[in-house]
């Protein structure tokens, strides 16, 4: 694969404004995405030959058909749904309040359910990782970091936790720990998770393998930091118990799986590339691929076959 010049992407450089799409949290652990404005970095260019743009053109197709097909599956779900349960059927009639409302997924807070005391304790441990910021003078931090570099480059000599290489991996400088304001030290494990649970798909990411990329690209790391951002404000973490329709449906996940969030977080780290090359997606796009990757995944959550990461459409783009 030829390698492209990339730039770093800045929340304010993409729609001319200082705030992002999502409302910043309070907490000190997860604060608000980071894509601070940085000078344009150079990678080095080679020669591209005909079979390589034959290949990349191919996995973008499959990409985009792959997305397609998820995309169709969720609307097709909504559409029986809203037929069958319409205020024109025979249920519509008998229960109109009940079940009237609009076919795409609501937005609404619910009563939160009753958790069982294991989705407590799961949903408590999770939103104290969620509180921890990321601190560079703990060594287990530290470590951390050092460990999603041998993972992200094997080959490759570990670099001092300050050095311009770091930015090889799509962090903004020198100094990673600069970046994790905004997802905070979960957001870490998160990219130490999707390399380890699904490296083949984690190395395409990072290397930008597939399909054909654009002139500026998004940074790798950074753009981990947003995922695991939105996320936590789509599953309403930031409160005592979720309540939005994709919260109360993650708490069904998360009474399956302790490692849900993480789990997920890698359907929407590849679905959000998958939108970026269906898109033909530049820098300058970053944050509304980053919303309508929300969107189609606030889909997807909505489906009533889905009890597990892995019922999700999305999820069949994943590679181990």
């Amino acid at each position: 694969m030829s390698k492209t010049l990339r730039r770093r992407l800045h929340h304010g450089d993409v729609d001319r404004k200082e705030q992002d799409y999502y409302d910043a949290s309070e907490s000190d652990g997860l604060d608000e995405p980071l894509l601070q404005k940085h000078e344009r970095y150079d990678m080095p260019s080679g020669k591209i030959t005909l079979e390589e743009v034959w290949t990349a053109e191919q996995q973008r197709e499959h990409l985009h058909w792959t997305l397609l097909l998820s995309q169709i599956i969720a609307q097709w779900a909504q559409w029986i749904a809203s037929s069958i349960l319409g205020t024109g059927s025979l249920l519509g009639r008998l229960f109109p309040l009940v079940l009237s409302g609009p076919t795409t997924v609501p937005t609404r807070k619910l009563l939160p359910p009753s958790l069982s005391p294991l989705q407590e304790e799961r949903l408590r441990y999770l939103q104290q990782r969620l509180g921890v910021s990321f601190d560079g003078s703990r060594v287990e931090h530290q470590d951390a970091l050092r460990q999603l570099w041998r993972l992200a480059y094997p080959d490759r000599d570990l670099p001092a936790l300050k050095s311009e290489v770091w930015k090889d991996m799509g962090w903004q400088g020198s100094d990673p720990s600069t970046d994790f304001r905004g997802g905070g030290y979960i957001s870490l494990e998160n990219l130490i998770f999707f390399a380890q649970k699904y490296p083949e798909s984690f190395q395409r990411l990072l290397h930008k393998k597939d399909g054909n990329r654009a002139e500026w690209e998004y940074p790798f790391a950074v753009a981990g930091v947003n995922i695991s951002f939105m996320l936590a404000q789509m599953l309403d973490l930031q409160a005592g118990k979720p309540s939005s329709p994709a919260g109360i449906k993650f708490l069904e996940m998360l009474a399956e799986d302790d490692m849900a969030f993480d789990n997920l977080y890698c359907v929407a780290f590849q679905m959000m590339d998958a939108q970026w090359l269906a898109k033909r997606a530049s820098y300058m796009e970053f944050n509304e691929v980053l919303k309508s990757t929300r969107n189609q995944l606030e889909r997807e959550l909505a489906l009533d076959d889905v009890y597990r990461v892995k019922d999700l459409p999305a999820y069949n783009m994943l590679r181990g």
